[in-house]
Order: structure tokens, then sequence, then C-alpha cells
């Protein structure tokens, strides 16, 4: 019965994409489920004049956007209204300045509310890459469960692009095909994120950071350098679990070499949750198949409640710039935005409602090649993290451990880690400010 389902809705990329409204809403897959093929189809008719007025919504555009519908050529068309942009959207941002137009509009919001947002705006529809249908008629949506499970499920059309390099996950990843308008086929590599050294920084830091985790310790870590080098810290530790916004080869590699057992979890036990995954080829064939691998909606994961049900939570973030009363700027430099909050506040606080649980944000303590200081008198850009949610900042000078202290001491503290050429005036600033 599937198959002949299957081969009922199976199209070519240019007819799928005329379920696409040609003035309406659209969402899209995020990050490695964006679909390169329906994206190509759909650029030919913003080319042929077909395209009105198109918002698209989705967060952590890739190369297969930016060649096709992200292109400053089309925004007259196409409207991007991304949730995290990236260099793509920053790219047009800054165009758009130039010649006075507003091209992106920016969606504020932390990740685990998207999907109610987006189905209060209500989606046209939604284009996404899957994995090939298995037997029972599922397509697994392997590395990305985010919005993409909640809001592929209640757009008007869902059109998918089957590629079989797509690793099939578990856990509730799975798109039915009775709830599919359209099949579309293309086999392409997926999109990679290469791994880079550490550095000596990154392994600095890392070490502080891992002398905070206990083992049995469930694990939230993101992308990059320092959470790399916490990973590799972590080595040693046992029977530890993961239920991260972001599943990464760092976080594999923990799995493999058995510091992972999911053992002592309280929810999902002996399963590595998340809700996004990202890597290389080698990463990518790991979570192919996986029964210990298991994909969810962000409404779920980064659910502080749900988070804070599993006992010594240990959530690993980065910053732009902390204030000396502790307000974090995860998202913007200059006042222009940069990134976005992502789930960081989600798990901020749930890490928080963890019994014994820690939050920690972490990065360099200077950008720019070391002339500027990202421990501030006052944050510049937005409030990610308010100050009275966050515990622990950490820096290649150590930890400075916010909690029950007061706004000196807190200024205290943070000037301590802060590199020791901004220290004269940063307490300068701080006793400006009266914190000192």
């Amino acid at each position: 019965m599937y198959q002949s389902d299957y081969r009922s809705k199976l199209t070519t990329a240019a007819e799928a994409v005329h379920l696409i409204p040609s003035r309406g809403n659209l969402s899209m897959g995020m990050a490695i489920s964006t679909p390169p093929a329906l994206l190509q189809a759909l650029e030919n008719r913003v080319k042929a004049g077909e395209i009105e007025e198109l918002r698209v919504f989705y967060s952590h555009s890739v190369t297969a956007a930016a060649l096709t519908i992200l292109k400053y050529e089309y925004m007259d068309a196409i409207k991007p209204y991304p949730f995290f942009p990236t260099a793509i959207e920053r790219n047009l941002m800054e165009r758009g300045l130039k010649d006075h137009r507003r091209v992106v509009s920016y969606m504020p919001g932390n990740f685990s509310a998207m999907p109610r947002t987006l189905k209060a705006i209500g989606m046209d529809a939604f284009i996404v890459m899957v994995a090939p249908m298995d037997k029972a008629g599922f397509f697994s949506c392997g590395t990305n469960g985010d919005y993409t499970i909640p809001v592929a499920r209640s757009a008007q059309k869902l059109i998918v692009e089957v590629n079989p390099k797509m690793p099939r996950t578990f856990g509730d990843s799975t798109l039915h095909i009775s709830d599919v308008n359209a099949i579309v086929e293309n086999e392409s590599p997926l999109f990679e994120i290469p791994p880079r050294p550490l550095s000596f920084t990154d392994v600095t830091i890392g070490k502080f950071i891992a002398e905070l985790v206990p083992d049995r310790a469930t694990l939230q870590i993101g992308l990059g350098g320092v959470p790399a080098a916490v990973c590799a810290a972590l080595r040693s530790h046992r029977d530890l679990g993961i239920h991260t916004e972001l599943m990464m080869p760092a976080l594999a590699e923990l799995v493999q070499c058995g510091a992972v057992t999911n053992k002592y979890k309280n929810i999902n036990r002996y399963k590595n949750v998340y809700t996004l995954a990202a890597g290389d080829a080698e990463f990518y064939n790991f979570l192919n198949d996986n029964p210990s691998m298991e994909a969810f909606a962000v409404d779920y994961v980064n659910d502080p409640e749900v988070i804070g049900r599993n006992d010594l939570v240990i959530s690993i973030s980065a910053f732009l710039e902390v204030g000396l009363d502790g307000e974090v700027n995860s998202e913007s430099i200059n006042g222009m935005q940069y990134s976005a909050p992502g789930g960081q506040l989600d798990f901020v606080r749930g890490a928080q409602l963890s019994n014994g649980g820690k939050s920690i944000l972490a990065a360099y303590s200077t950008a720019r090649g070391g002339t500027i200081s990202r421990i501030v008198p006052k944050i510049i850009g937005p409030t990610t993290d308010p100050r009275a949610d966050v515990q622990y900042i950490a820096t290649e000078f150590g930890v400075a451990d916010l909690f029950g202290k007061s706004v000196g001491e807190r200024a205290e503290a943070l000037i301590a880690i802060s590199h020791p050429k901004f220290h004269s005036e940063l307490r300068t600033q701080a006793r400006d400010l009266g914190y000192l």
C-alpha cells in the first residue's frame, strides 16, 4: 500500500514546487535538512516571475539556500524571516543597508518557542530533506527534529526531498507518507561542518569547565572549539548522559569511548537525545540506524521543565559579551544582529531547574585579536541571558560563579577572569557605575 502511495506522490522538483503559493508563507528544513533540489526548482520559479511575495520562515540557512533563493536580486519576491541568521543573512543585511532597504526580517525568540510561533503564523507549505521511506511508510528526518517535525505536520502542504545519504535516526523524528503531498528524489552530499584543531585557549577553558562536571552528569554542549575541548577533557568521566540541542562529532566521540552511558538519566534513559545534528560524513554514518540516537522536536528537547527532569544537567554555551553585573549578550556585535539566542536561555534555565545542575557560559576573554575585552561594564547588544539567570562564566583565566553574589561581588569575580590588561580599566568603570 505504501509503495503505491509513494509512486503516486513521486514527482519532479519542478512540479512539486508548484504546490508553493506565489504569495504566502513557506518554511524549510534548517541546516542539514535544507532540500537543495526543491530550492533550485523554487529559484527557477522566481526567475520566471512566478513568485510575487513569498515569506520564508527558517533557522540557520546553509549553502543550498545561499546559492538559490537567498540572493540579493530576489529580495523583492523572497522575504527571508530567519530565527537564527548566519553569514548569509548578514551579507544580505549589509547590502540592504547600503541601499537603504530592509531585506531581512529577523525573528527574535527562544528556540523552544519556534514551533508554536510558526504554527500561529500559519505555513502554506513546508519543504525538507528526509531519509528514504521505511516499510511502515515513515520518512526519518535524521539530523533534524527541531521545528521540522511539528511544522511539517501542521503546514498546509508538505513536500519532501528523499536523499539516501540522510541518516535514519530514532525518537520522534519521522513523517508519514499519508501527510506528504509530494515526493522528490535527489541524492546529494550532506552539508558538512569540518573539524578544526583546538587552540591552547580552547584546551585551557575546556579543562576549567571539565572540573565542574561530575560523573553521571547530563550534558548539553554547543558547537565550536571550547565545546570540543570540554568533550576531550571528559573522556575519563563515567556514566555521562546526553540531552542536548545539538548533537555533534565531539559528543559522538564521548559515546564511542564509553564515557556516555545515559544510565542515570531520569528521562530517555540509555538514549542520546538531541533536536538537531551537524558534523561530517563520518559523523552522519555514526548516526545512521543507531538506536541510541533519538531526535525530538525542539519544544520537547529545549523545554526548561523537560531539561530539569534530569539530575546534574550541565549546560555549556558561548557568549559574545558579559556585563559586570552578569547580563549576557550572545547574539549581537556593535548593535548589529550577528546570530540569535537559539536555545541558550532554554538550557540556562533548564539546568538550574535540575537537581545539582549547572549553567556555564564560556568564551575567550578578548576578541578582535585581543584588542577588546568580552567582559565589559555594560553590554551593548540585546540581553540574551538576564543577569538573574546567569550562573557560571568561564574564560581562559578561570571560572566566575555568580550565584548568590551581589552586583559588586559579581564585578569582582568577572574582573578576575578578564584579560589582565583590562583589569585596571574595568575596575575604574565598575567604580563609576557604583558597583565597587
